[in-house]
Parts: C-alpha cells; structure tokens; sequence
C-alpha cells in the first residue's frame, strides 16, 4: 500500500462530518468508557488519602489497574461468544453487561468503605476494573466496527469524539462529586451511592437507542472451547499476516514503550494535591477545567490530524508533555498557588487530548474489523502495561525521595524523553518516503506510516514510550 495523494478532507467536510449521528454515539460510549475512571482512580486514591493511608499503600491500589493490561487475554471473546440480551445485539450486550456489572460493585464499594473491610473493599475495586476493562474491549470494538474500513477521514474524528467522551466521563462527574464531598451532608461513601445511581441513565441509551453495527460471521464450528481458542489464533495471525512479522514487532515495541512517561504522575496527582494543600473543591474546580479543555482540544486534534499527521502530533504532544511535568515541579518549588494550579491543569488537559486522539488513531488504523476487540485490546493493553506496573510503585518512589514532590516531576518530565527519541527516529527513517511527517489522514490516506514503507526501511529497533486517552 503506497501513500495516496488525495487531499486531506475540507473543512466544511470535517464540518458534514461531524453532523454524522455515528460519531455522537462514539462520544457518548466514551463517557461510559471514562466513567469508571471517576471510581476507582483519583478519586479512590483521595478518599484513601484522606482516611489516613500511607502513600506506599494507595500507590500499590494502582495495581487494580492491570485488569487494563491483561483484558487483551479474554478479548477474542467478545468477538466470538454472541451475546444478544433482549435483542440488542453482540456489542451492545457486552457493554449492557459490563455496566451493570459496574453498579454493582460501586454498591459494594460504597456500603463496605476502606476502613470497616478493607479485603472486600478491594474486591470490589477490582470487580470495578475488571467490568471497566472488559466493557472497553466492547466500546473500542463499537467504535471500530461502526465506521467502515473505507472510511479513512472518519478515523481521526472517531478517535476524537472517543477521546472527548472519555474524559468527559471521567473528568465531570469526578468534579461533580468532589463538590459534594465537601458538603456536610454527604460523604464518601454516599458519594459513591450516587456515582452507581448515576451510571443507569448511560445504560438505558447505549442499550436501546443505539444502532448495532453490522459484523461479518466467523464460522468456527460448534464447540464453545474450539470457538475461543481460534479466536485468540485467528486475532494472532491476522495481525501478523496483515502486517509483517517485522513490522508486526517494531510496532509492539513502540506502543509498549510509548506509555512510560505518565506512569508516575498519574498515579499520585490527587495526592500531591492534597498534600500541597488544595481543596477538595478546589479538585473539583480543576477536573471541570479540565474536563471543558480536553472536549474543546480532542475535537481540534480532531481535525488538525488528518491534516498534520499522527506522528508529527505525537512528537509535538511528547514534548509539551515534558514541559507540563516542570509546571508541576514549579507548583510543588513555590507551595499551593491556586491561580498556577488551574494553569497547569489547562496546559495538561492540552497536551493529553492531542496526544490521546493521535494515540488512539494510531492504534485504530492498524486492526482489522473483523478481530477488533482482539486486536485493539491487545495494542491498548501493551500501551498500559508500563503505566500500571510503575505506577504501582510510585508511592515508593515519593516516600524514596524524601516527600521532594519537585524531584518527582522532574524526573518524570526526563522520563518523557526517550520516547521522543524513538519517535523523532521513526520519522526521520520514513520522512524521505512520505510516510510518518508527510502522509496526512484524508480521503483514504493515513498518517500513519504504510507497511509498505516500514518495509522497505527496516525493523525499528530503539526503545522508547508514550502516554494515552
């Protein structure tokens, strides 16, 4: 396949495009996607934080999310179990499933609390991540399978409206409940009571008024066991056929190393924050800012892609990455400035919604339909591996030094480096054959490079990494 020379799409397609009833659906599946986020992320870590546990400690609950890691391991079974709850089809069962398998934990996480049982508290954040996890196999395959493969311009846009509906999902009803966590009239543990009930409406939509996507049949035979474990060959192969043993690895290598630079700071922000000072409302402030930014950025990014390139925006996202690492070295050197504080948040939500969007495009353009759950839970899953088990380890690494939160984010802005390298390497190897910087997603041309001229150039063989939506 050899880069095209078709225009990128025009604005005023861009603008036709995004009047298309798909990508709304794409966004409001990503609120879904997001939402558990609010759970058993920052907010799980302040609630802990402000019950007395040690850093160490809510730095190792960061391990619940190697549910995300390994969720490629059952992935071939949303392609190949059939699910059709009362008609709604394969997709929309498993996601119908999932979420209700999300209430039910965040019950049992908000009747048990961390202190009266704090086994079964963690089961439950576990049961959380596990029904998170599997549910966005099932959006990412939606998402994937709702936009025909012809449809290259719609990529970028789709990515965009997945990326904007995450962190909606995660960023407004965290905002929203932090609020109320300040109220006398609630706590914790009733917060989340109402973060369960508020899941339901989401549910009714996605299950009822949601189009199913058409999706080709795979005949495998009649046996259940037979069915599974050919998908899990059938997803394998079809990526390595499609693509090339060579290339095929180059690429695993650069998505697992990719992730590395926000392992830590993800992991203990609304600790920092609470140990810098700020406020519960002041959290909450800053997830709303946070949130609006992010809508406004990832529909940009949407549109800048296909235009720029998925690497070039990669590169230019990587590096101000780096620069809002410092912005928080700088909070952390000159004690809780609230104006500086919601700065940063803006500057960060920036950099993350473009660097989420060419990410995820990224991922989306090299997967088949048929295997899309498979193979993109696969691709995720290796892009979080790095994140999830050195943020576990991040508690260890502030108490390390010393509580010296400015030394923390210094070092994780340097950690941000060696995948600007890989990347910068990248481009200059398919530069000369207008691949990486001068291929652009339009009509039917990716930005990302072709294995044809991943090819021709060699297996990538620095190491690297990157960080998500």
């Amino acid at each position: 396949m050899e880069p095209s020379t078709t225009q990128s799409a025009s604005f005023g397609q861009i603008v036709r495009n995004l009047k298309d009833k798909r990508l709304w659906r794409i966004f409001l599946i990503g609120c879904a996607s997001g939402y558990p986020w609010v759970l058993i992320g920052g907010n799980l870590t302040l609630w802990l934080r402000q019950e007395g546990f040690e850093r160490k400690s809510i730095g190792f609950m960061g391990f619940v999310f190697t549910v995300y890691t390994i969720n490629f391991l059952w992935a071939p079974i949303l392609d190949s179990v059939k699910l059709n709850f009362f008609g709604i089809g394969q997709r929309k069962s498993w996601i119908l499933l999932c979420q209700c398998a999300i209430v039910a934990f965040t019950v049992l996480l908000a009747l048990m609390g961390p202190n009266w049982n704090l086994a079964l508290f963690v089961v439950a954040v576990v049961g959380v991540g596990a029904a998170s996890a599997t549910q966005d196999l099932a959006i990412d395959a939606y998402r994937i399978t709702v936009i025909r493969e012809e449809e290259k311009e719609m990529v970028g846009l789709g990515a965009a409206m997945a990326t904007g509906g995450w962190w909606v999902g995660s960023g407004l009803p965290s905002g929203i409940l932090l609020y109320l966590t300040d109220l006398d009239a609630f706590t914790w543990n009733s917060v989340y009571l109402v973060a369960a009930v508020a899941i339901v409406p989401i549910t009714v939509v996605v299950a009822w008024f949601f189009e199913e996507p058409k999706l080709e049949q795979v005949h495998v035979g009649r046996n259940w066991f037979l069915k599974v474990l050919l998908a899990y060959v059938d997803t394998i192969k079809d990526f390595f056929r499609r693509h090339g043993v060579e290339i095929a690895l180059s690429l695993l290598l650069f998505i697992v190393l990719f992730k590395i630079g926000e392992a830590f700071l993800g992991r203990m922000a609304k600790t920092f924050y609470t140990d810098m000072g700020f406020t519960n409302t002041h959290m909450g402030t800053a997830d709303l800012i946070d949130t609006a930014i992010v809508i406004v950025f990832s529909i940009l990014a949407g549109i800048v892609v296909p235009r720029l390139g998925i690497f070039k925006m990669l590169l230019i996202a990587g590096i101000a990455m780096a620069a809002t690492n410092l912005m928080f070295a700088w909070i952390a050197a000159t004690g809780p400035s609230v104006s500086l504080f919601y700065w940063t948040i803006i500057v960060d939500g920036i950099t993350t919604s473009v660097s989420s969007v060419a990410f995820v495009a990224f991922l989306t353009f090299y997967v088949s339909h048929l295997h899309a759950a498979g193979q993109y839970g696969a691709l995720a899953s290796l892009g979080t591996a790095s994140r999830t088990f050195l943020g576990g380890f991040s508690g260890l690494l502030i108490d390390g030094l010393g509580g010296n939160w400015s030394l923390f984010f210094v070092l994780t802005s340097v950690a941000v480096v060696p995948s600007l390298f890989v990347l910068a390497l990248m481009a200059i190897r398919f530069k000369s054959r207008g691949g990486l910087l001068g291929s652009k997603v339009g009509s039917g041309t990716p930005s990302s490079p072709t294995p044809t001229e991943i090819r021709k150039a060699g297996p990538i063989t620095n190491s690297g990494r990157s960080r998500k939506p």
